[in-house]
């Protein structure tokens, strides 16, 4: 199951002689074709479409080595006309959006202080990672937060250091902000509530983690002087923003089950806010609409994910757990259209685009589905079906254009058109 998996994942070198036969011996099949089983092939082979329209590279850029195997959440940011990337090593940059650009770069890789020969060996090393996990800007400033507990927030004009944190445990989702107060939620079970000018801790609050949970958090969202969060526990909470006291607190769904693995009930994604309602959805399967003033459940449906939901007009999207991809009405939680045709995919959750909702895959494919039948309009290859340049995390808007990033690093922007 990909939430739990954070071991490191290591690419396959082969001889070009060994790779030349095996491209012989299987056609127009890719070597990656050649060693999987037909359970795999059959994910892999995607059905023909009936293209609307024919998604174009605008420009590409490479940060790093991205992501690589790990688990991670570590998507793009943008503000101030600036579109802003990071992989889990240590680099961090700027981007024009028009043109894909390095405006400014950051190194937080740490490096041993080796005197004299420091800026030498740097050279040819790249330091001890320094495990950015999150990215969130607003405010002039972009805050970072690493599985370290380390957060920083950077100048957003040059990328320099304004105030460096560090909280207990792991950091896995990226910080919110609200009403100038930066909201940090940890693997511990603990929200943190930070100055955002400064880092000055303000409050923390916290919660019981079970005894098995994904590895993965919910980010925290901010709305109406309430900091709102998801819990391993499977509850929705509401915090008051100045304080960090716990206004309401909600379960979503309950454990079941004999195994401590059948009793998974994180909520990992982060609330959805619209109207005084906030949706929230749980990985064993309970999706809900609770009134954000008093915590009561307005609806309850039967879905599954730990991805984020999003929304457009009054049709909330859900990716579940294996990939399907269903519409529903925000008001009373109707199913209004289903599409598997990508299931087992490891799709990333809908990016809301124009008409369309775009999703990642884990060969690098990006899907564009019409918002309003959800069939497939469109398709495009970003990482050459090579599941180490994956599409890990949605790809996010950014003025007529997408930005989608591979676990490898490559960033791109593409065109609906």
């Amino acid at each position: 199951m990909f939430m739990f998996l954070t071991a490191k994942r290591k690419k396959n070198i082969s001889a070009v002689g060994v790779l030349s036969l095996a491209l012989l011996l299987s056609g127009c099949s890719t070597i990656s074709d050649w060693f999987a089983d037909d359970e795999e092939l059959e994910i892999r082979k995607l059905a023909p479409i009936d293209a609307a329209f024919t998604p174009t590279l605008v420009w590409e850029q490479q940060i790093g080595d991205g992501v690589e195997g790990y688990f991670s959440r570590l998507r793009p940011a943008y503000d101030n006309n600036k579109v802003y990337v990071a992989e889990r090593r240590g680099e961090v940059a700027a981007l024009d959006p028009q043109s894909g650009k390095v405006i400014w770069e950051k190194n937080f890789a740490k490096f041993k202080d080796e005197g004299m020969m420091d800026s030498i060996s740097r050279l040819w090393s790249s330091g001890e990672s320094a495990k950015i996990a999150g990215l969130a800007a607003a405010e002039n400033l972009l805050f970072i937060g690493t599985e370290d507990g380390v957060i920083l927030a950077l100048n957003q004009q040059d990328g320099e250091v304004v105030w460096q944190a560090t909280v207990a445990g792991e950091i896995l989702a990226a910080p919110a902000i609200g009403e100038g107060v930066l909201l940090v939620n940890t693997g511990a079970g603990v929200l943190f509530g930070l100055n955002a000018e400064t880092g000055e801790q303000l409050w923390r609050s916290e919660s019981d983690v079970p005894p098995l949970t994904l590895r993965g958090i919910s980010t925290p969202t901010s709305g109406n002087g309430g900091a709102i969060v998801g819990t391993p526990t499977g509850k929705l909470q509401v915090h008051i923003l100045d304080s960090g006291v716990v206004a309401w607190e909600t379960a979503i769904t309950t454990p079941a089950g004999a195994t401590e693995l059948e009793r998974i009930v994180d909520i990992d994604s982060a609330p959805l806010l619209y109207g005084g309602i906030v949706y929230s959805i749980a990985y064993n399967g309970t999706l809900a609409a609770v009134e954000l003033r008093s915590g009561r459940v307005i609806w309850k449906r039967e879905y599954a994910s730990y991805r984020n939901l999003t929304l457009s007009d009054n049709q909330i999207f859900v990716v579940d757990n294996n990939s399907h991809i269903y519409a529903l009405d925000r008001r009373n939680g109707v199913e209004l259209w289903s599409q598997s045709g990508l299931k087992r995919r490891s799709l990333t959750e809908a990016e809301p685009v124009g008409d369309h909702i775009v999703v990642g895959d884990k060969w690098g494919f990006l899907h564009w589905l019409d918002q309003e039948s959800g069939k497939i309009v469109a398709r495009f290859s970003l990482g050459d079906d090579d599941e180490d340049e994956s599409v890990y995390v949605s790809p996010l808007k950014v003025e007529d254009n997408i930005i989608a990033i591979t676990r490898e690093g490559k960033v791109a922007a593409i065109a609906s058109r």
